[in-house]
């Protein structure tokens, strides 16, 4: 076990973990932040999805140790209430159907729109074939991130 100082939403978080512990069970276990989900344990689903410096990862697959002075970022960092643009244009657009994908499919869109200002549909399919989607809204989603992407 080795302690790890983390910037966890703007917070310093001290864990004690071994190395080798995916983030995600560093963040949901540990601290104690339920939003970010597991999914596959692989990093091909992405519901584990984060930012990392502002870069959408998968954190079921990295090891809380490569983490080191990196600010992470998880769903519960974007707004306090929920109230990001992101997210409520997602809530106009009835975007959730089950929800349990959503906070991955959020953070990645989010870091999408921080680097592609008007994403093109070729740009929202690239960006965001990581995520899958159980219940098929993968309609809702582009039409919610091209929405974001003119209010931004």
């Amino acid at each position: 076990m080795s302690k790890f100082q983390l910037n966890i939403n703007g917070s310093s978080h001290d864990v004690l973990a071994d190395g080798d512990m995916p983030l995600l069970w560093v963040i949901r276990d540990l601290v104690k932040l339920k939003g970010t989900k597991f999914g596959c344990g692989k990093g091909f689903c992405g519901a584990c999805t984060v930012h990392l410096d502002g870069a959408a990862i998968r954190s079921c697959t990295l090891p809380v140790s490569a983490v080191g002075n990196l600010k992470i970022t998880t769903i519960e960092g974007v707004s306090t209430n929920g109230n990001h643009l992101v997210q409520e244009v997602w809530n106009q657009l009835n975007v959730a159907q089950c929800g349990y994908c959503q906070p991955g499919q959020i953070m990645s869109a989010l870091a999408l729109l921080a680097n592609k200002k008007k994403p093109t549909d070729s740009d929202i399919d690239q960006s965001m074939s990581g995520n899958l989607c159980r219940c098929g809204t993968y309609l809702r989603i582009k039409k919610a991130i091209k929405k974001a992407a003119v209010s931004l």
